[in-house]
């Protein structure tokens, strides 16, 4: 697929990687850092280094994920001129794709760096769960998105990789309510997946890219979206169990906006105008992350 550079957007240029990069998804990235983070503080571990190193390494590697996704679509012939969602680099010619996979080795190579430092925290089993962070980065565009695991990839390396992760770092341990605040990021921010495979669901159909809103149909991610939201919000109430209280509650606002939103995605069904229904999720889901962090600060 051959495609033209906008005017107003040099080849390879700063704004090109701005853009390649989506900024806007680190949100996803954030959020179970910060949560993971809240719960090392209220047992009393929080440690300011790891913390920081944690946010670091989550947002690169989701910036390398969006570069491979953009590349690999691009490869692939995914992106095509019927695409609904956000504009591509590689696909619009903002970058080529041989600068593309360069700026995918540095950024890999940025987010290691970083990832090293924390080995004097805990074990080498880091370097594991890194590697299978970057394994995964590359198998889900290549391969696992267009076969339907995509949520279950999500809530793997968005709720229990980076919460639990973030809280191991620091305490050295696991627990139930480790358990419980990964299962709410993994929830409420595969509501944005969702969002993007119901209103991809036709030109996935045409590029064979089975994912479980084209095998199981439109209600059902009509209703898988409003279910995901309801069972993070749900989750919530497990740590009323340790007495925190304002993690259990707080969170329960989210259902508001969340349902608010899922109606205007109902109503609008398909087109190019779910892309507003994106921003909307995303600001529900910094809306959960904030809560359920102040919940978790509030309560010790």
């Amino acid at each position: 697929m051959k495609t033209k550079t906008p005017i107003n957007i040099k080849t390879n240029s700063l704004i090109a990687w701005l853009l390649a990069a989506r900024p806007q998804t680190l949100s996803a990235a954030v959020i179970p850092v910060a949560v993971g983070s809240a719960l090392a503080f209220v047992d009393e571990q929080f440690k300011l280094w790891p913390t920081i190193a944690c946010f670091l390494f989550a947002a690169i590697m989701q910036i390398a994920a969006n570069l491979i996704n953009d590349l690999y679509d691009f490869l692939k012939g995914s992106d095509r001129e019927d695409r609904l969602g956000p504009k591509r680099a590689c696909a619009e010619g903002w970058i080529t794709p041989k600068a593309m996979k360069w700026g995918i080795a540095i950024t890999l190579l940025i987010a290691s760096l970083i990832g090293l430092t924390l080995l004097t925290y805990a074990g080498w089993e880091l370097i594991l769960i890194g590697l299978v962070c970057i394994i995964f980065a590359f198998l889900y565009t290549t391969f696992l998105s267009y076969q339907g695991w995509g949520d279950i990839l999500v809530i793997l390396f968005f709720g229990f990789v980076p919460v639990g992760g973030t809280y191991y770092v620091q305490t050295l341990s696991w627990s139930s309510n480790v358990t419980a605040a990964a299962l709410v990021c993994g929830f409420v921010i595969n509501t944005l997946l969702v969002l993007n495979n119901y209103r991809d669901r036709q030109e996935d159909k045409k590029s064979n890219k089975k994912t479980l809103v084209v095998r199981f149909g439109e209600p059902f991610g009509r209703y898988f979206y409003l279910l995901l939201g309801f069972l993070a919000a749900f989750c919530c109430l497990w740590f009323a169990t340790s007495k925190l209280i304002y993690a259990a509650l707080l969170p329960q606002i989210y259902i508001f906006p969340h349902f608010t939103t899922w109606r205007k995605m109902v109503e609008l069904n398909h087109g190019v105008e779910l892309n507003m229904i994106l921003k909307e999720t995303s600001k529900n889901i910094l809306l959960m992350g904030f809560l359920l962090t102040i919940g978790l600060l509030l309560s010790v």
